[in-house]
């Protein structure tokens, strides 16, 4: 039996529902009742069970909704089953419910079995095929029961008569779908229930851009919990920035349709800059190197972009980028030749010095290369002069280095006397090799004639009770014919000294005492002067009771090698000064058993200690130069000395140019002992020459100041310099300090002493960062005996 009041409300509910549901954008309705115009066309079972009823609202819109209200009899089992409802790209839907329930107890001679709830149900389909459609059943396995409905608020007879009207809304879902479309199935089984609109909708994230990325629409996720993963679209002209994440940008469309999670980036790609969102190209004589740079830049000094989205400017002829310039700097060009180049000969050594070029080409990365060449005529055509010079080899000395020199100076060393060269200096940017271009500034000289160098090995022949027969190596530099020989003795004890001279390298020195000790020192002399002594030999005599030579006898060997040595002396003079004594092919084979280390393997020292003269002025003249004080100029005091104190100034030697010196002073009033100690250390740096040793240059002794003047070194003590900068110098650099005072520090010992002060107050720093190895007022000779031992004081 029919319940004929419950159509009434259900008209009028109509009447008063009044507006339809509007949709969130993030909301794709594919189903709503509300909106349709013509009959839903909806199929019930049995057909006496739902019925359509169609109304029409304030607005003039047809409203249709579906009854049922059979509460009156038992066993109730009404289907209504919607039409195809296609799902699209979704995967999870929403089902949303208008509807009205009357409350059982408000309707009279109800029986037991009346209910307050309804079943909803879903049927998957591939197609809207009705046949496919099985009839309504619970037991049915395609129908898919999705929640058992039940009203929050229910209404009574009375509501309707004073027109309180109670619409109920719910809303579930159905996820994880993987058929094209479904069917909605409602089920009453004894409910008094009107349905007044549902809709059927999915979640989703609106198409979006963010920055240059473009993400599309994209359908929530299959169940209420998940995250979608979008990977976004770069605009045109931009890519993504970096290797993260792979594929680009991303965001993930959460289950209510917003945005989360957005990593990554676009950027406009090389040549386009971002403006408003988009990529748009550079303009002429602008570029984009990079891709995460914002904008376009203007081209740099000598380079010009004559297209659109140039990623870089092309250099103007004649300027160009060294290969690890950045493509963002400026052009550059190689440098001019080097200005003002100046050269003095001393010897067989040059010292060259230039101004810097003009046009340096706009770098900093300037340095200097020198190339040597050695001629034979320098006089013809340039084309003649070109023919007869060949390279220098290997034998010449550079200091410090021939290239990649940095500083506008070098001195060469180690060349041939009386030979003429041919020395080229280039100046070399980052930019010449692409050039092409030698920016040389060539100078020709010719060597000196030399002084010979130092003769460094003298051996005892013979020894008697008064004579002794002395032998050596001619010098390995002769740098020249050697005109005779100079020997020097003295007896130890009495210190009285005598000179006898011979043409050979050989001499007999009679007259002596018996039993006694002597010291030798043997040089050579040449046309240009005589060369260095060599260091101090110590032989003696037998004494009476060792003779084993008569006295005669004695005499007469003597005699006859004095008388060998003058007829020599005379036999070389007549034959126009030809060499006498050791043939040129001996010298070049003692020369080169020297350079081989033969020499040094009998463990002969170079170094002469200054504290065995009785005289030790006499070791200041021998090793060191006197220098005029007028060629002294002391600006300012930097320390303080144990002698006195120690100021910086400007030493201008003539033929040379103002140098920076470090000028050590001895305090007024020293004593002779004090005075003696202050200069022995001059005696001492005298003796060296070495890159890595500090370099005399000479003492003034002959004024009531006197000084120490040496090479002045901008960084100081090694040890405050490292305090001042600590952590500002790469492993390179520390690097190279430590091996220029091992290197420092192994010409000591071949020299044949301990420096016994070895610290890092005692180690100065140039302004190039060449570390070289100074004070040495507590140096001694080097004893070779292996239980030899020394010690020092801190």
């Amino acid at each position: 039996m029919q319940c004929n009041h419950c159509c009434v409300v259900l008209l009028t509910l109509g009447a008063l529902l009044g507006v339809h549901g509007a949709t969130s954008p993030h909301e794709v309705d594919l189903l709503n009742t509300m909106t349709m115009k013509k009959d839903l066309g909806w199929r019930s079972y049995p057909a006496n069970g739902w019925e359509e009823i169609s109304e029409i609202d304030d607005h003039n819109r047809p409203i249709r909704t579906f009854q049922v209200c059979n509460v009156l009899a038992p066993a109730q089992n009404n289907w209504l089953l919607s039409g195809y409802i296609e799902r699209g790209s979704a995967r999870r839907l929403l089902v949303e419910l208008k509807f009205t329930l009357r409350d059982c107890a408000s309707i009279p001679g109800t029986p037991g079995t009346c209910k307050e709830t309804f079943n909803l149900y879903y049927v998957d389909a591939d197609g809207p095929d009705d046949d496919a459609v099985p009839l309504p059943s619970p037991n049915e396995p395609r129908f898919r029961k999705i929640d058992t409905v039940a009203a929050d608020e229910s209404f009574t007879q009375v509501d309707v008569g004073d027109r309180v009207l109670k619409l109920n809304t719910e809303v579930r879902d159905v996820g994880s779908l993987s058929h094209p479309g479904l069917y909605l199935a409602f089920q009453d089984v004894g409910a008094c229930v009107a349905l007044v609109a549902v809709r059927v909708f999915y979640k989703r994230c609106p198409a979006e851009a963010r920055g240059l990325a473009r993400f599309p629409e994209t359908p929530s996720g299959p169940d209420a919990s998940a995250l979608v993963g979008v990977p976004g679209k770069c605009a045109p002209h931009s890519q993504p920035e970096g290797p993260e994440p792979p594929g680009g940008p991303r965001m993930y469309c959460s289950a209510d349709g917003e945005w989360l999670v957005p990593i990554g980036k676009c950027v406009c790609a090389a040549g386009y800059e971002d403006i408003g969102g988009e990529c748009r190209a550079c303009r002429p004589g602008f570029f984009k190197v990079f891709n995460d740079e914002a904008t376009c830049k203007r081209c740099t000094a000598h380079s010009h972009a004559p297209h659109s989205a140039s990623a870089r400017c092309i250099c103007e002829r004649g300027h160009y980028r060294a290969s690890n310039d950045p493509p963002d700097v400026p052009c550059t060009r190689p440098p001019s030749a080097p200005r003002n180049l100046l050269s003095l000969v001393n010897g067989t050594s040059v010292w060259l010095e230039w101004a810097p070029p003009k046009d340096k080409g706009g770098r900093v990365d300037l340095s200097y290369s020198i190339s040597c060449l050695r001629c034979d005529d320098m006089s013809g055509t340039l084309l003649d002069v070109q023919r007869s010079c060949r390279p220098c080899g290997a034998g010449v000395r550079y200091w410090p280095t021939a290239n990649g020199l940095r500083e506008a100076a070098v001195l060469i060393s180690r060349l041939t006397a009386h030979t003429n060269y041919s020395f080229k200096v280039q100046a070399v940017n980052g930019v010449s090799s692409k050039a092409g271009l030698q920016a040389v500034t060539p100078v020709n000289i010719t060597t000196n004639q030399a002084a010979p160098s130092k003769i460094l090995k003298i051996k005892r022949e013979l020894n008697t009770k008064d004579c002794i027969v002395l032998a050596w190596l001619p010098p390995l530099q002769p740098n020249g014919e050697i005109l005779e020989y100079e020997v020097k003795y003295m007896e130890k004890l009495s210190g009285n000294e005598s000179v006898i001279l011979s043409r050979a390298a050989r001499v007999a020195v009679p007259g002596l005492q018996p039993g006694s000790a002597y010291l030798f020192q043997v040089r050579a002399r040449t046309t240009a002067g005589s060369g260095p002594y060599s260091h101090q030999v110590e032989f003696s005599t037998l004494s009476a009771s060792d003779a084993e030579l008569s006295p005669v006898s004695v005499v007469g060997v003597c005699i006859a090698i004095i008388t060998i040595s003058v007829v020599l002396f005379i036999g070389c003079f007549i034959l126009s000064r030809r060499h006498c004594g050791y043939s040129k092919a001996k010298q070049d084979e003692e020369k080169l058993q020297f350079q081989n280390g033969q020499v040094k393997a009998h463990g002969m020292k170079t170094y002469v200690d200054p504290h065995t003269y009785e005289d030790p002025a006499q070791a200041v003249k021998d090793f060191a130069k006197e220098i005029n004080p007028s060629s002294i100029k002391i600006e300012k005091v930097i320390g303080a000395g144990e002698f006195g104190e120690v100021c910086s100034g400007h030493l201008k030697l003539s033929r040379r140019r103002e140098i920076n010196v470090a000028i050590k002073t001895l305090k007024g009033g020293s004593t002779e002992r004090q005075r003696s100690d202050f200069l022995s250390e001059a005696s001492i740096m005298a003796q060296f020459d070495n890159p890595n040793i500090i370099h005399l240059e000479g003492v003034v002794t002959k004024s009531k100041l006197v000084m120490i003047v040496t090479e002045y070194m901008e960084n100081g003590s090694l040890d405050s310099f490292l305090r001042k900068r600590d952590g500002q110098f790469t492993v390179i650099q520390l690097v190279g300090m430590l091996r220029g005072i091992a290197a420092g520090m192994t010409y000591l010992s071949e020299m044949g002493f301990v420096h016994r002060d070895l610290a890092a107050r005692n180690i100065l720093v140039s302004s190039g960062l060449v570390c070289k190895v100074s004070d040495f007022g507590l140096s001694r000779v080097l004893d070779r005996r292996p239980e030899a031992a020394y010690t020092t004081l801190v």
